[in-house]
């Protein structure tokens, strides 16, 4: 492991005004995007797709990495340059998506365990050589009447660790992703428990796994109300339950955090951003958005070649909010303003 390097490419992930974004969607997430605009998930599909997000013109002004899918990480632009190589010319760091999604906790009802760490030395040197820097690994943490039970928290944790001490034997940052989910009817004040339960049992395992903190990104939810909640928090609220959060748990040694959306809004993801940003913080506070920065782009190009430019003019729009965003910047409604 080179810690030196390591911590070069983890800034690098979290620079100053810019961002990750999420293009990691499995097939079925994709075909599912897909389904939403009538167009076939064939495999040009959805290369022609990544190819109009990465070629975006700009696009190394506000994005700072993108985390592939196997698929797209072997792609390639109509031009025949590796979407890695091709990203990693402009300044942005090419990264890859390692788990095989969330199971079943076997004795656990309701509950999950992420999978994918039988092989994954041996996938990781494959990566590294394709081009792939830094890797993602989520862990998915359900709100209900009776979980998470504190085995799944840390069972998830575990995995977590596992997955990234491997990651930096292999040279490539981890991005650790320990996901509350919104869905639900929980309280913000729920949200924060649970969030605050998962980042502890995180960085405990991480700590007895000799993670380097300082080579590393995590990929949090932000504290929020579930989605079915009558009664939702406020976007200060939102912000103000974040922080509080993340200072009582994540060490000022992690360079960066970059949330996840989560299933909010393009809007409201960029506004709770911009909001915690206002305040002096201990790390680099940034967005990794899969949906928030991709929804109005694949809505604007529905999959035609005439509205290609539409498409990629949505995407550089929110790229652009999300950076605003990065340093305070970005306030309600200006997404309506914006070209």
């Amino acid at each position: 492991m080179n810690r030196t390097e390591l911590e070069r490419i983890a800034k690098a992930m979290v620079s100053q005004g810019r961002g990750i974004l999420a293009a990691d969607e499995s097939s079925s997430t994709i075909k599912k995007r897909f389904d939403k605009i009538a167009l076939e998930s064939t495999e040009e599909n959805r290369r022609s797709y990544r190819e109009m997000l990465f070629t975006t013109a700009d696009i190394q002004k506000y994005i700072s990495g993108v985390i592939f899918f196997d698929e797209t990480l072997r792609q390639k632009t109509r031009e025949g340059v590796p979407f890695a190589d091709h990203l990693t010319k402009l300044g942005i760091v090419p990264g890859i998506k390692v788990d095989t999604g969330a199971k079943a906790l076997a004795g656990f009802p309701n509950e999950t365990i992420t999978e994918g760490l039988d092989g994954l030395r041996e996938r990781l040197a494959e990566y590294h050589k394709l081009g792939a820097r830094f890797a993602k690994w989520r862990a998915v943490i359900d709100i209900g009447a009776d979980i998470p039970s504190a085995f799944a928290i840390d069972a998830n944790a575990h995995a977590l660790a596992r997955y990234a001490a491997l990651c930096q034997e292999a040279g490539i940052v981890p991005i650790v992703e320990p996901e509350v989910l919104m869905d639900g009817a929980h309280s913000i004040e729920r949200c924060e428990e649970v969030t605050g339960a998962a980042l502890l049992a995180v960085f405990d395992q991480l700590a007895a796994h000799r993670v380097h903190l300082e080579g590393m990104v995590l990929k949090p939810n932000m504290v929020i109300s579930g989605k079915k909640n009558a009664n939702r928090a406020g976007a200060q609220a939102v912000a103000d339950a974040t922080l509080r959060t993340l200072k009582r748990y994540v060490p000022s040694a992690v360079p960066g955090i970059a949330f996840l959306s989560g299933g909010q809004s393009s809007a409201e993801a960029a506004l709770h951003l911009s909001l915690m940003n206002q305040q002096a913080l201990p790390w680099q506070l940034t967005f990794s958005y899969g949906r928030a920065l991709q929804d109005a782009a694949l809505t604007a190009w529905a999959g035609k070649a005439a509205t290609y430019g539409a498409g990629q003019a949505a995407f550089g729009k929110w790229a652009r909010l999300n950076s605003l965003a990065r340093s305070g910047q970005y306030k309600e409604g200006m997404d309506a303003q914006a070209a």
